[in-house]
C-alpha cells in the first residue's frame, strides 16, 4: 500500500524522536552526576544507542525508517526511484524526510532533558551537559574529525543499503548491532554522530532549553557532524550501487 507524505513526516518524527530520547537518555544516565547508571562506561552508551536505533526503526517502519539524513542521501545516491512505495525520490519528498528527522531529533532531546531535569540541575562541567545532546571530539582537529565521521557514516549507510539485498531476517536488530559496532570501533575520536539530525537537532535544543549551568553549544564544531555524515552517506550510496 502506498505511503503518503504526512505519514512519512509523522513516522520520521516519531522514530527519530524515540532514537534521541533513548540515545540521549543513555548518555545522560552514564555521564550526569547522581544517576544510578553513573560511570557505567562507553560500552553502555554504545549498546544504549544501538537499542535506541532498534526502537526507532520499528516505530518508523511506514517511512522506511531513515531516521538520518545521511541514510536519505545515501538512498538518493544509490539511484533509487522511490523511498517507499508511493513516495518518489525527488526534492520535495527529500525535504519532508529531512524535516521529520530534524524535528524528531529536537523533540527527542527535549524529552530526554525532561526525564533527567533534576540531574541537569546538579553541578557538572558544562561540556558534560552538552555531551548529552550532541557530539564533540576527543582531540579537536576539524579535518581529521571530519574523516572519522565520513568513515563511520559510510559503514552505517553502506551496510544498511546492502542489507536490502541480503537474505536475512534480522530486520532492525541488524541495524542496532551495526550501530553498536560502529560506536565500539570508530566512536572514540568524535562520539560518532553519524547522523546530522541526531547532532544538530539536539544541539539546537541545548541552546534553547533552560539548562542550569550550561555553557556554549560549541557551534564552531557543529558543522563537522553534519557535513561528514552527508559525505559518507553519498559515498556509500554510490559504492553500494557499483557493487550491487
Amino acid at each position: 500500500m502506498d505511503v503518503t507524505l504526512p505519514q512519512v513526516f509523522i513516522s520520521e518524527v516519531i522514530g527519530t524522536g524515540l532514537l534521541l530520547l533513548l540515545g540521549a537518555g543513555v548518555v545522560a544516565n552514564v555521564i550526569l552526576p547522581a544517576n544510578k547508571g553513573f560511570n557505567a562506561g562507553w560500552l553502555t552508551i554504545n549498546f544504549g544507542w544501538g537499542f535506541a536505533v532498534f526502537a526507532g526503526v520499528f516505530a518508523a517502519y511506514k517511512s522506511g525508517a531513515h531516521l538520518n539524513p545521511a541514510v536519505t542521501v545515501g538512498i538518493i545516491a544509490s539511484g533509487a526511484d522511490e523511498f517507499v512505495p508511493g513516495v518518489a525520490v525527488n526534492f520535495q519528498n527529500t525535504m519532508v524526510y529531512f524535516a521529520g528527522e530534524f524535528v524528531g531529533a529536537f523533540l527527542g532531546a527535549v524529552l530526554a532533558f525532561l526525564a533527567y531535569k533534576k540531574h541537569f540541575d546538579e553541578p557538572a562541567d558544562p561540556a558534560t551537559k552538552l555531551g548529552v545532546f550532541s557530539t564533540g571530539p576527543a582531540i579537536r582537529s576539524y579535518g581529521w574529525n571530519l574523516v572519522t565521521e565520513i568513515l563511520g557514516t559510510f559503514v552505517l549507510v553502506f551496510v544498511v543499503l546492502n542489507l536490502a539485498n541480503s537474505p536475512h531476517e534480522l530486520g532492525p536488530l541488524a541495524v542496532a548491532l551495526l550501530v553498536v559496532g560502529i560506536g565500539a570501533s570508530l566512536g572514540g575520536p568524535t562520539g560518532y554522530a553519524i547522523n546530522p539530525a541526531r547532532d544538530l537537532g539536539p544541539r539546537i535544543a541545548h541552546a534553547i532549553l533552560p539548562i542550569k549551568g550550561k555553557g556554549s553549544s560549541d557551534w564552531g564544531y557543529s558543522w563537522v557532524p553534519v557535513v561528514g555524515p552527508l559525505i559518507g552517506g553519498v559515498i556509500a550510496g554510490v559504492l553500494a550501487t557499483a557493487v550491487g
